[in-house]
């Protein structure tokens, strides 16, 4: 191959870790060896690379992927002049109450499909458009056959029939509709937003969640200022996602912390919003992640390369530092060790380019430059 990337820093310079002219041992799903071609040992069967750049399979650290209903109308009316808030998604709530299980698993089962012809090998997927005991733990059911990293946001919007007693709702959140979500669910998430949950709301919810062995997440700080971050600071959460609009003290707190910001340039491409200041965070010491925030209303995206072109294209982030941020940033973003780079010990999760270098992915936006996927050492795109 022309160029591996490895995002092992011991195996090749700086965070990408490349190695050039390279080849890669797979063994029962995982990477045994990694260097140049000509010291690798003997293997039962090979693929040439024919020159063509090797990157770790992309981890989609934040994504919408179980509901049902279509948006397209909103958006043009968007793209027409209207402003996003986050009352649409009332609308896909609406639609997918309505949706059986085998129409939201197809639906999901599709978009993973087309996630993985992308080069996305590992995918999270939230709850969030139920927003009943029923609907949001049958949705959990649904995205825990299909991927690991499930997690449960009953507390994404207060939906039309708590209009007016958010605590009311808050309180089913953290009860009962907790109770039937739990055990399909690795993570729980909270939109703490202005027209959707208060800081205290937003606490209460991460605290019940902890206390049943759900790790936190947070949405934060995607429509103006607020207290999301520093929330997501204090609850320990792994990501605090958005992160649009932030303050010294904001970044001061994730830099000091464990906590990753994940950023979605998908959402502001799709609501004409402030970029995130990618520059600003990483300059600051910040662990980054990329991922798409596939969902039908702000950001209809599954394309991790489209992402990392208009993060560096619109974010500051230097080429290396989006592509490190979509492999081995969403695996900080998921505390997964196992992919997201291509280290003796990772899974083998592999994407072959259609080019000679991963910088491509920003030099030729839009073009489907994904050649091949294999995905614990099997070819499945």
């Amino acid at each position: 191959m022309g160029v591996l990337i490895t995002n092992d820093p011991s195996l090749g310079p700086g965070p990408l870790g490349p190695v050039r002219d390279a080849a890669v041992v797979i063994e029962d799903g995982r990477v045994v060896w990694t260097g140049t071609t000509s010291r690798a040992p003997a293997t039962d069967s090979h693929h040439d690379a024919g020159g063509r750049a090797v990157v770790p399979g992309f981890v989609d650290s934040h994504a919408h992927l179980v509901f049902a209903g279509d948006r397209t109308a909103e958006f043009h009316a968007r793209m027409s002049g209207r402003p996003y808030t986050a009352g649409g998604i009332a609308t896909t709530v609406a639609a997918t109450r309505r949706a059986t299980d085998a129409e939201l698993d197809a639906n999901l089962a599709a978009l993973l499909r087309e996630m993985l012809r992308q080069g996305t090998t590992t995918a999270e997927t939230k709850s969030g458009y139920g927003l009943t005991v029923e609907d949001e733990a049958r949705a959990l059911r649904v995205a825990a056959a299909r991927t690991d990293e499930v997690t449960y946001l009953g507390a994404h919007v207060v939906p039309p029939e708590y209009a007016g007693a958010p605590d009311d709702y808050v309180a089913l959140v953290t009860g009962p509709m907790l109770d039937a979500c739990a055990p399909h669910a690795r993570w729980i998430d909270v939109f703490c937003e202005r027209g959707a949950f208060d800081a205290d709301q937003a606490r209460a919810v991460l605290a019940a969640g902890r206390a049943r062995g759900l790790v936190p997440r947070v949405h934060a700080n995607q429509l103006g200022p607020g207290p999301g971050v520093l929330l997501a600071v204090e609850a320990g959460a792994r990501s605090a996602d958005h992160c649009t609009h932030l303050t010294d003290a904001d970044i001061d707190a994730l830099a000091a912390s464990g906590t990753v910001a994940t950023l979605l340039p998908g959402c502001e491409f799709s609501t004409r919003a402030p970029y995130p200041d990618a520059r600003r965070l990483l300059d600051a010491g910040v662990v980054v992640a990329l991922a798409t925030d596939c969902n039908p209303g702000s950001s209809f995206t599954s394309s991790m390369p489209f992402c990392v072109a208009v993060a560096v294209r619109e974010m500051g982030m230097t080429p290396d530092e989006a592509l490190w941020s979509a492999t081995a940033g969403g695996a900080a973003a998921l505390d997964r060790a196992d992919i997201g780079s291509l280290a003796p010990g990772a899974r083998a999760d592999l994407v072959l380019l259609d080019a000679p270098s991963p910088v491509h992915l920003a030099y030729r936006p839009g073009v489907p430059l994904v050649a091949a996927v294999w995905r614990a050492g099997r070819r499945e795109a």
